[in-house]
């Protein structure tokens, strides 16, 4: 497809490992936009630095960084409240999952997203992107595949063009699928971000390392980034 005839989209980039993956599919089909939340996330300056580095190196059109006080003031997450500890994963990775973690920030993609649809209004791009996984993952909510048909049903009814779309296109792979996916596709993910808590060194024992340690192992593939310890 010539330059003359993509289509515009908005990709949520958070940096982290999944975020990367679907950036790098948007940006082959579409003139990809990145929004990034900085939100009073523990590692906040390190998404954003990584945010900045795959939206460079895929070619993004434009990178709008939005600042959000109020997951920092509302608290009860452990990546937005410091008194809430952020806690190693099980060591039966098999239980990540079982429940909703201390690590759900409630409600954030509506908020993610309902910012998304406002800048694809003005911008003129009817697809936004963004990494959500359910397979392999935490087990937060605003991952699930019937979450992004409603929130579809919700642009579909309340914006001016009813017509723009969230596509999710990893939400049904498994991690180690998601890391062969980036490899195939020449993703970035040595400048990708994953820990929950770690800016320097990624710490290698909360379950977002874990389970991105996992894929890569999975996948046969060697994790680029650093970390303080592994599993």
């Amino acid at each position: 497809m010539s330059n003359e005839t993509r289509q515009k989209a908005v990709v949520c980039l958070s940096g982290g490992m999944d975020s990367t993956v679907c950036a790098a599919l948007a940006a082959r089909d579409y003139d990809a936009y990145a929004l990034h939340f900085s939100y009073g996330q523990r590692t906040e300056a390190r998404e954003l630095k990584s945010a900045q580095g795959v939206a460079e190196a895929l070619g993004f059109k434009q990178f709008l960084q939005l600042r959000m006080d109020l997951f920092r003031q509302i608290g009860g997450s452990a990546l937005t409240d410091t008194s809430i500890a952020v806690p190693d994963a099980p060591e039966d990775e098999g239980k990540i999952g079982d429940a909703v973690p201390v690590t759900y920030v409630p409600f954030r993609n509506a908020h993610f997203l309902s910012a998304a649809v406002s800048w694809a209004e003005v911008i003129g791009a009817k697809t936004i992107f963004i990494g959500a996984v359910e397979q392999d993952s935490s087990g937060y909510p605003d991952c699930r595949p019937a979450y992004y048909d409603a929130f579809n049903e919700l642009i579909r009814q309340g914006t001016a063009v009813g017509d723009i779309r969230v596509e999710t296109p990893l939400i049904q792979l498994r991690k180690r699928e998601i890391v062969r996916l980036g490899v195939e596709l020449g993703a970035p993910l040595h400048v990708s971000w994953s820990c929950y808590s770690g800016e320097e060194f990624a710490c290698g024992v909360c379950e977002s390392c874990v389970l991105r340690l996992r894929a890569f192992q999975e996948a046969g593939s060697t994790d680029p980034i650093p970390y303080a310890s592994k599993r």
